[in-house]
């Protein structure tokens, strides 16, 4: 059977969806060494995706990522490669190219919360989503609340979908020195304890909710630790430093960009909690991530966090519930007994995730 996977959103955003491609490809090539793979780049990528599994191969397309002739071209684009299934983990699959469609999809945020995307987002996914999956011959979720939000809202048939949880990054299950740790705590000026959101600056993260939750912390609490953001700028985010200045926690409030991997995790190792605030996940891989490294996750009650977490995990039922969230952050940084709990609960759910666990079901669905 020869596999195509579309492997050129990295070169253009290296966010979720695009390291979900890249730790999958090597699980894999690990699990199956018959079938023929043909991995997509864009031609201007210079970085290489594939595995060294001689039944891996590159090969690079023209078309670019999210353009309003994507579907038209791509599907040109391949149809010389005659493949027998290709993978779309973007969703946005060709209209023709392949004899089995599979396409994963992550969320469903842009129909339950389109005032969170730009127009021209919302124009994108909300235009592509119905014939997307009407075209797909297989669905991979990346959890069971985006299963059951595709069946009931956009009524896929049940059989056409399939849960496939995702993992995280191997790096975040090491081992590191605390040499190491505090290295990198020492690099941006940071004390052990702090608070920790990790995630694009967005308006379905619910940060300005957090910052007024921090806010109250420190005035009721003699809790005394900095929140930092760390995440790239995505859209429609004013609010958050709006909030930050209204607040007067210019001082005690920042963000940090362009941390990535290892140094990620020595903050994940060196913070007191993550807390993930957000209205929707279609996944929460921060908080996958937090627990590996030992670091309490507290998140909301909302799309798949509850997975992520676990039913024995720290959750707030309202996402705009600032005292709610005072009051957890308070808990967990200063109830050693309860820190130890959720940690070493944390550890054993983190454990129930494998990459090697997701690539075996998706090649089930790519075989159908």
């Amino acid at each position: 059977m020869h596999i195509g996977i579309d492997a050129r959103l990295p070169f253009y955003q290296m966010g979720g969806i695009s390291q979900s491609v890249l730790h999958l490809l090597p699980a894999l090539a690990e699990l199956d060494g018959e079938n023929q793979y043909t991995i997509f780049h864009s031609r201007r990528d210079g970085r290489f995706y594939i595995p060294s599994s001689p039944n891996f191969q590159r090969r690079n397309l023209w078309t670019p990522c999210h353009h309003r002739l994507e579907p038209w071209s791509l599907s040109t684009e391949l149809l010389p490669h005659r493949l027998d299934v290709l993978h779309s983990p973007d969703f946005i699959q060709p209209l023709w190219g392949a004899k089995r469609k599979v396409i994963t999809i992550h969320d469903l945020n842009f129909i339950f919360y389109p005032e969170f995307l730009t127009r021209e987002s919302l124009r994108y996914y909300a235009g592509q989503i119905l014939a997307a999956v009407r075209r797909a011959d297989a669905i991979a979720a990346d959890s069971e609340a985006t299963r059951r939000d595709l069946i009931e809202r956009l009524g896929v048939p049940p059989e056409k979908v399939k849960t496939i949880l995702l993992a995280a990054n191997p790096v975040y299950e090491c081992k590191f020195e605390e040499t190491a740790v505090n290295q990198t705590l020492r690099k941006h000026n940071l004390p052990r304890g702090f608070i920790l959101f990790v995630g694009t600056l967005e308006p379905r993260k619910n940060l300005p909710v957090l910052i007024q939750a921090y806010a109250l912390l420190r005035q009721e609490t003699a809790v005394d630790v900095p929140l930092i953001l760390v995440g790239g700028k995505g859209w429609i985010y004013d609010d958050i430093f709006t909030a930050i200045n209204k607040l007067g926690l210019r001082a005690h409030v920042r963000h940090l960009s362009g941390i990535f991997d290892e140094e990620l995790a020595h903050l994940y190792h060196g913070a007191g909690v993550l807390v993930t605030p957000s209205f929707y996940e279609g996944f929460g891989l921060p908080a996958l991530e937090a627990m590996h490294c030992g670091c309490p996750a507290l998140v909301s009650k909302r799309g798949s966090l509850p997975e992520i977490v676990g039913p024995e995990g720290m959750m707030i039922d309202d996402p705009e519930d600032a005292p709610a969230w005072a009051e957890a952050l308070h808990r967990i940084l200063t109830d050693s007994g309860l820190r130890t709990t959720v940690i070493a609960k944390g550890y054993a759910q983190a454990r129930t995730f494998s990459w090697a666990k997701a690539a075996g079901q998706t090649l089930k669905l790519y075989h159908g």
